[in-house]
């Protein structure tokens, strides 16, 4: 019998735990739970016997991999999976999978609840502003962006998008403005919308030179990684451009300082929010579930993302 070991130190809803356990029950797997938990050592402790493991952000490094000697597959139930150490899963021939546009609307509403919540002054009476007519720029065009895309569209927005992968003749077939580079994203848009993920080509990509190029009153909002963030150099231009304001749900090292400096300019949620709702759980896990499942029964890598 496999064994999948579903471990989040951040749960799953419980009704996403319900349907993992059914998809798993159906194909005679057994389910450990380990959530919740503090201590790597336990995360040790439990991946000793694994075949299988669903993460969150929770993470999978050398020291996890040597301890789980049956394990062949780790699946992330979100589509980042920086928390997953690539080349230690290759050298102990695990699949890395993920599972990509299940948590997609999930972030985008979000992002809108913390665009409406920074236009309108974070409801403190005083005269805000409206998105509609204003341009949002998204910077990297995947299943997130396009649903932001899709959600600006229903406010009345303008959009420009940018993703090096994503041929600008696709973008215009889907009613949006391509933009040639990021540099012109950001001096064109009242706001702009961060999808992308932690490569090394973006680790803190997103610096002064760029926000310093905003129109005035521009809006960053990250829902993507903190690494894309060049922190020291957010803060520096936003100390210098006292109209810019920047919301994320990913909380900078730096937070204490950009809260005291910054003022109502800044916002972060206290943990990661963008996949924190009853659907985008159960979207994920399940789908986390079927690909692990998918996996064993016929060899499907469809949604492998090491090689």
């Amino acid at each position: 019998m496999k064994r999948v070991l579903v471990a989040t130190e951040k749960p799953f809803a419980a009704a996403a735990v319900k349907g993992i356990k059914e998809v798993l029950d159906n194909a005679k797997y057994e389910t450990v739970l380990l959530e919740k938990y503090t201590d790597k050592a336990d995360l040790l402790k439990a991946v000793a016997n694994a075949d299988a493991i669903i993460i969150r952000s929770d993470k999978v490094d050398a020291e996890v991999l040597d301890a789980a000697k049956n394990l062949k597959i780790v699946v992330r139930a979100g589509a980042g999976y920086d928390n997953v150490d690539l080349e230690a899963a290759n050298k102990h021939n695990v699949c890395v999978m993920n599972t990509p546009g299940q948590n997609s609307n999930a972030v985008a509403e979000l992002v809108f609840g913390m665009l409406v919540f920074a236009v309108r002054n974070r409801f403190n009476g005083k005269a805000g502003s409206e998105l509609k007519d204003k341009k949002i720029g998204i910077l990297a065009f995947g299943n997130v962006g396009r649903n932001v895309a899709r959600i600006a569209k229903g406010f009345g927005m303008e959009v420009l998008a940018y993703d090096a992968f994503v041929p600008a003749e696709s973008i215009k077939e889907m009613g949006f403005t391509p933009v040639a580079s990021v540099a012109e994203l950001f001096e064109k848009s009242d706001i702009v919308s961060l999808h992308a993920p932690a490569t090394p080509e973006t680790r803190k990509s997103i610096n002064y030179e760029l926000v310093g190029k905003m129109p005035k009153g521009g809006i960053i909002v990250n829902t993507a990684r903190k690494e894309i963030i060049d922190e020291e150099g957010i803060l520096k231009a936003m100390m210098e451009r006292e109209d810019i304001r920047y919301a994320t749900d990913i909380m900078p090292d730096n937070h204490a300082e950009m809260t005291e400096k910054l003022g109502d300019r800044y916002f972060s949620t206290p943990k990661k929010m963008g996949a924190q709702t009853a659907e985008a759980n159960s979207n994920a896990g399940l789908a986390a579930a079927n690909q692990i499942v998918a996996y064993f029964e016929k060899g499907d890598e469809r949604f492998r993302v090491n090689k």
